[in-house]
Protein backbone atom coordinates (compact mmCIF):
# COMPACT_ATOMS: atom_id res chain seq x y z
CA UNK A 1 0.00 0.00 0.00
CA UNK A 2 0.99 3.79 -0.30
CA UNK A 3 0.62 6.83 1.69
CA UNK A 4 0.95 9.92 -0.25
CA UNK A 5 1.31 13.05 1.50
CA UNK A 6 0.86 15.23 -1.45
CA UNK A 7 -0.80 18.08 -2.88
CA UNK A 8 -3.97 18.79 -4.22
CA UNK A 9 -4.45 21.36 -6.97
CA UNK A 10 -7.15 23.28 -9.29
CA UNK A 11 -5.40 23.02 -12.65
CA UNK A 12 -6.42 25.81 -14.89
CA UNK A 13 -4.71 25.45 -18.35
CA UNK A 14 -4.41 28.37 -20.83
CA UNK A 15 -3.84 27.04 -24.47
CA UNK A 16 -1.39 29.87 -25.72
CA UNK A 17 0.15 30.41 -29.23
CA UNK A 18 3.62 30.76 -27.25
CA UNK A 19 4.51 30.81 -24.15
CA UNK A 20 4.78 34.78 -23.09
CA UNK A 21 8.02 36.59 -22.59
CA UNK A 22 8.44 39.28 -19.88
CA UNK A 23 5.97 41.98 -19.96
CA UNK A 24 4.07 40.28 -22.44
CA UNK A 25 0.38 39.94 -22.88
CA UNK A 26 -1.02 37.09 -24.77
CA UNK A 27 -4.75 35.75 -25.69
CA UNK A 28 -5.46 32.44 -24.93
CA UNK A 29 -6.96 30.23 -27.31
CA UNK A 30 -8.66 27.37 -24.86
CA UNK A 31 -9.11 27.29 -21.33
CA UNK A 32 -10.16 24.36 -19.24
CA UNK A 33 -9.69 23.54 -15.26
CA UNK A 34 -8.89 19.78 -14.16
CA UNK A 35 -7.60 18.19 -10.82
CA UNK A 36 -3.66 18.38 -10.87
CA UNK A 37 -0.84 18.90 -8.05
CA UNK A 38 1.80 16.41 -7.84
CA UNK A 39 0.45 14.95 -5.33
CA UNK A 40 -2.87 14.08 -6.45
CA UNK A 41 -1.33 13.35 -10.34
CA UNK A 42 0.87 10.84 -8.57
CA UNK A 43 -1.73 9.30 -6.45
CA UNK A 44 -4.00 9.15 -9.58
CA UNK A 45 -0.95 7.39 -11.08
CA UNK A 46 -0.29 4.82 -8.57
CA UNK A 47 -4.23 3.91 -8.32
CA UNK A 48 -4.57 3.57 -12.11
CA UNK A 49 -1.23 1.18 -11.83
CA UNK A 50 -3.43 -0.94 -9.26
CA UNK A 51 -1.66 -0.17 -6.18
CA UNK A 52 -3.50 0.77 -2.85
CA UNK A 53 -3.41 4.57 -2.31
CA UNK A 54 -4.12 6.54 0.66
CA UNK A 55 -4.01 10.08 0.23
CA UNK A 56 -2.62 12.39 3.08
CA UNK A 57 -3.31 16.08 2.32
CA UNK A 58 -5.38 19.12 2.57
CA UNK A 59 -8.30 20.99 0.36
CA UNK A 60 -10.60 24.28 0.81
CA UNK A 61 -14.33 24.25 0.63
CA UNK A 62 -13.61 25.25 -2.74
CA UNK A 63 -12.54 21.84 -3.81
CA UNK A 64 -14.39 19.34 -2.05
CA UNK A 65 -15.15 18.22 -5.75
CA UNK A 66 -11.21 17.50 -6.24
CA UNK A 67 -11.12 15.20 -2.64
CA UNK A 68 -14.69 13.50 -4.62
CA UNK A 69 -12.95 12.97 -7.99
CA UNK A 70 -9.75 11.29 -6.29
CA UNK A 71 -12.35 8.67 -4.60
CA UNK A 72 -13.84 8.17 -8.13
CA UNK A 73 -10.24 7.60 -9.26
CA UNK A 74 -9.88 5.29 -7.01
CA UNK A 75 -8.22 7.05 -4.11
CA UNK A 76 -9.15 6.63 -0.82
CA UNK A 77 -9.35 10.03 0.73
CA UNK A 78 -10.00 9.46 4.26
CA UNK A 79 -7.30 11.12 5.48
CA UNK A 80 -7.92 14.15 2.94
CA UNK A 81 -8.98 17.32 5.58
CA UNK A 82 -11.12 20.17 5.08
CA UNK A 83 -9.48 23.19 5.95
CA UNK A 84 -10.27 27.21 6.29
CA UNK A 85 -7.73 28.43 3.72
CA UNK A 86 -8.27 28.21 -0.10
CA UNK A 87 -7.58 24.81 -1.92
CA UNK A 88 -4.14 25.49 -4.12
CA UNK A 89 -4.56 26.03 -7.58
CA UNK A 90 -2.12 26.12 -10.40
CA UNK A 91 -2.01 28.29 -13.62
CA UNK A 92 -0.52 26.16 -16.44
CA UNK A 93 0.21 27.64 -19.80
CA UNK A 94 0.91 25.33 -22.69
CA UNK A 95 1.89 26.03 -26.18
CA UNK A 96 1.81 24.88 -29.75
CA UNK A 97 4.37 22.23 -28.90
CA UNK A 98 3.57 21.04 -25.50
CA UNK A 99 6.07 22.97 -23.42
CA UNK A 100 4.67 24.87 -20.38
CA UNK A 101 5.53 26.87 -17.57
CA UNK A 102 2.96 26.97 -14.26
CA UNK A 103 1.96 29.20 -11.24
CA UNK A 104 1.32 27.64 -8.70
CA UNK A 105 -0.53 28.97 -5.50
CA UNK A 106 0.03 26.61 -2.13
CA UNK A 107 -2.95 27.17 -0.08
CA UNK A 108 -4.63 24.17 1.57
CA UNK A 109 -1.48 22.03 0.95
CA UNK A 110 1.16 24.22 3.55
CA UNK A 111 -1.98 23.66 6.03
CA UNK A 112 -1.28 20.44 6.43
CA UNK A 113 -0.46 19.39 10.51
CA UNK A 114 1.83 16.78 12.12
CA UNK A 115 -1.50 15.85 14.01
CA UNK A 116 -3.21 14.45 10.46
CA UNK A 117 -0.04 13.27 9.11
CA UNK A 118 0.54 11.00 12.41
CA UNK A 119 -2.93 9.69 12.58
CA UNK A 120 -3.19 8.51 8.82
CA UNK A 121 0.54 6.62 9.37
CA UNK A 122 -0.81 4.89 12.74
CA UNK A 123 -2.42 2.78 10.11
CA UNK A 124 0.21 2.19 7.71
CA UNK A 125 2.15 -1.02 8.37
CA UNK A 126 5.47 -1.96 7.96
CA UNK A 127 6.59 -2.41 4.49
CA UNK A 128 4.13 -0.05 2.81
CA UNK A 129 5.21 3.30 0.62
CA UNK A 130 5.21 6.41 2.11
CA UNK A 131 5.42 8.84 -1.05
CA UNK A 132 5.96 12.43 -1.09
CA UNK A 133 6.78 15.37 -2.50
CA UNK A 134 7.82 19.47 -1.95
CA UNK A 135 4.42 20.95 -2.24
CA UNK A 136 3.16 20.34 0.93
CA UNK A 137 4.51 20.60 4.66
CA UNK A 138 5.40 17.82 6.83
CA UNK A 139 7.72 16.25 5.02
CA UNK A 140 10.55 15.86 7.61
CA UNK A 141 8.11 14.82 10.10
CA UNK A 142 6.49 12.30 7.81
CA UNK A 143 9.61 10.81 6.78
CA UNK A 144 10.91 10.38 10.61
CA UNK A 145 7.35 8.80 11.26
CA UNK A 146 7.82 6.49 8.30
CA UNK A 147 10.91 5.24 9.05
CA UNK A 148 10.04 4.58 12.98
CA UNK A 149 7.18 2.49 11.46
CA UNK A 150 8.77 0.13 8.65
CA UNK A 151 7.45 1.72 6.15
CA UNK A 152 9.81 2.63 3.19
CA UNK A 153 10.29 6.12 2.05
CA UNK A 154 10.06 7.53 -1.64
CA UNK A 155 10.53 11.17 -2.54
CA UNK A 156 9.99 13.14 -5.63
CA UNK A 157 12.00 16.14 -5.24
CA UNK A 158 9.78 18.91 -7.41
CA UNK A 159 9.62 21.42 -6.76
CA UNK A 160 13.38 21.16 -6.20
CA UNK A 161 14.46 22.58 -3.16
CA UNK A 162 18.30 21.47 -1.94
CA UNK A 163 17.20 22.26 1.71
CA UNK A 164 14.27 20.48 1.50
CA UNK A 165 15.99 17.42 0.10
CA UNK A 166 18.78 17.49 2.73
CA UNK A 167 16.56 17.17 5.41
CA UNK A 168 14.84 14.06 4.34
CA UNK A 169 17.68 12.26 2.77
CA UNK A 170 18.95 10.26 5.32
CA UNK A 171 15.36 8.55 5.69
CA UNK A 172 15.02 8.18 2.01
CA UNK A 173 14.90 4.72 0.59
CA UNK A 174 13.59 6.22 -3.36
CA UNK A 175 14.43 9.66 -4.58
CA UNK A 176 13.09 10.56 -8.05
CA UNK A 177 14.80 13.64 -9.66
CA UNK A 178 14.53 15.49 -13.53
CA UNK A 179 17.96 15.95 -14.82
CA UNK A 180 18.20 19.46 -13.83
CA UNK A 181 17.00 18.23 -10.45
CA UNK A 182 19.66 16.36 -10.23
CA UNK A 183 22.34 18.69 -11.67
CA UNK A 184 20.99 21.10 -8.41
CA UNK A 185 21.53 18.64 -5.86
CA UNK A 186 24.63 17.80 -7.47
CA UNK A 187 25.55 21.60 -7.55
CA UNK A 188 24.49 21.81 -3.56
CA UNK A 189 26.14 19.18 -1.91
CA UNK A 190 28.96 18.74 -3.86
CA UNK A 191 28.57 14.90 -4.28
CA UNK A 192 27.87 12.46 -7.19
CA UNK A 193 24.19 10.73 -6.74
CA UNK A 194 26.28 7.40 -6.54
CA UNK A 195 27.58 8.92 -3.44
CA UNK A 196 24.46 10.04 -1.87
CA UNK A 197 22.79 7.80 1.34
CA UNK A 198 20.09 6.22 -0.70
CA UNK A 199 19.70 2.95 -2.13
CA UNK A 200 18.14 3.74 -4.94
CA UNK A 201 18.13 7.19 -6.84
CA UNK A 202 16.27 7.55 -10.56
CA UNK A 203 16.89 10.24 -13.29
CA UNK A 204 13.98 11.01 -15.77
CA UNK A 205 15.33 12.20 -19.09
CA UNK A 206 12.89 13.59 -21.22
CA UNK A 207 13.06 12.28 -24.31
CA UNK A 208 16.42 11.05 -23.19
CA UNK A 209 15.04 8.29 -21.08
CA UNK A 210 15.82 7.39 -18.13
CA UNK A 211 18.77 6.73 -15.51
CA UNK A 212 18.42 4.15 -12.25
CA UNK A 213 21.48 4.64 -9.87
CA UNK A 214 21.54 1.56 -7.32
CA UNK A 215 23.58 2.67 -4.91
CA UNK A 216 22.91 -1.01 -3.06
CA UNK A 217 24.31 -2.41 -6.23
CA UNK A 218 27.05 -0.34 -7.00
CA UNK A 219 25.90 0.46 -10.17
CA UNK A 220 23.93 2.91 -13.46
CA UNK A 221 21.64 1.53 -15.70
CA UNK A 222 20.51 3.67 -18.32
CA UNK A 223 17.24 2.92 -20.59
CA UNK A 224 15.87 4.69 -24.07
CA UNK A 225 12.82 6.73 -23.77
CA UNK A 226 9.83 5.55 -25.91
CA UNK A 227 9.56 7.66 -29.32
CA UNK A 228 5.76 9.67 -29.14
CA UNK A 229 4.80 13.04 -30.42
CA UNK A 230 4.25 15.17 -27.16
CA UNK A 231 1.60 17.30 -27.37
CA UNK A 232 1.50 18.62 -23.78
CA UNK A 233 4.19 17.45 -20.87
CA UNK A 234 2.53 18.51 -17.97
CA UNK A 235 2.04 15.93 -15.29
CA UNK A 236 4.09 13.19 -17.10
CA UNK A 237 6.82 12.95 -14.44
CA UNK A 238 4.06 12.73 -11.84
CA UNK A 239 2.58 9.92 -14.04
CA UNK A 240 5.93 8.39 -14.31
CA UNK A 241 6.59 8.35 -10.40
CA UNK A 242 2.66 7.21 -9.36
CA UNK A 243 3.61 4.54 -11.74
CA UNK A 244 7.15 3.72 -10.31
CA UNK A 245 6.50 3.39 -6.79
CA UNK A 246 2.95 1.07 -7.44
CA UNK A 247 5.11 -0.93 -9.50
CA UNK A 248 7.90 -1.36 -6.76
CA UNK A 249 5.07 -1.92 -4.19
CA UNK A 250 3.52 -4.63 -6.20
CA UNK A 251 6.61 -6.53 -6.56
CA UNK A 252 8.09 -5.73 -9.54
CA UNK A 253 11.55 -5.48 -10.27
CA UNK A 254 13.46 -2.23 -10.72
CA UNK A 255 13.63 -2.40 -14.18
CA UNK A 256 10.25 -3.40 -14.60
CA UNK A 257 8.74 -1.22 -12.69
CA UNK A 258 11.01 1.60 -15.26
CA UNK A 259 9.80 0.22 -17.95
CA UNK A 260 6.21 0.37 -17.15
CA UNK A 261 6.24 3.80 -15.73
CA UNK A 262 8.41 5.21 -18.93
CA UNK A 263 5.66 3.93 -20.88
CA UNK A 264 2.43 5.35 -18.62
CA UNK A 265 4.61 8.91 -19.28
CA UNK A 266 5.17 8.49 -22.92
CA UNK A 267 1.13 7.85 -22.95
CA UNK A 268 0.80 10.73 -20.72
CA UNK A 269 2.65 13.71 -23.45
CA UNK A 270 0.18 12.51 -25.56
CA UNK A 271 -2.92 13.86 -24.24
CA UNK A 272 -3.63 17.45 -22.61
CA UNK A 273 -4.63 17.38 -18.83
CA UNK A 274 -3.09 16.38 -15.83
CA UNK A 275 -4.88 13.66 -13.15
CA UNK A 276 -8.02 13.35 -15.10
CA UNK A 277 -6.40 11.94 -18.24
CA UNK A 278 -4.06 9.92 -16.70
CA UNK A 279 -3.68 6.36 -18.61
CA UNK A 280 -4.57 2.98 -16.60
CA UNK A 281 -2.42 0.03 -17.50
CA UNK A 282 -5.01 -1.29 -20.35
CA UNK A 283 -4.22 2.05 -22.04
CA UNK A 284 -0.89 0.96 -22.03
CA UNK A 285 -1.15 -2.86 -22.38
CA UNK A 286 -3.26 -2.14 -25.55
CA UNK A 287 -1.03 0.48 -27.06
CA UNK A 288 1.78 -0.38 -29.65
CA UNK A 289 4.73 1.34 -28.63
CA UNK A 290 6.90 0.11 -31.76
Amino acid sequence: MIWNLGSINLDNFYQLPHLPGAGETIAATDYRQGLGGKGANMSVAAARAAARVMHIGAVGADGIWARDRLLEYGVEVQHIAKVSAATGHANINVDASGENNIVLFPGANIQITEQMIGAALTEASPGHWLLMQNETCGQIYAAQTARTLGLKVAYAAAPFDADAVAAVLDDLDLLVLNAVEAAQLRDATGLELADLPVADIVVTLGSDGCEWVSNTHNRTETYPAYPVQAVDTTGAGDTFTGYLIASLDRGLPMSDAIDLAMRAGALMVMRHGTADVIPDLKNIQDHDFS
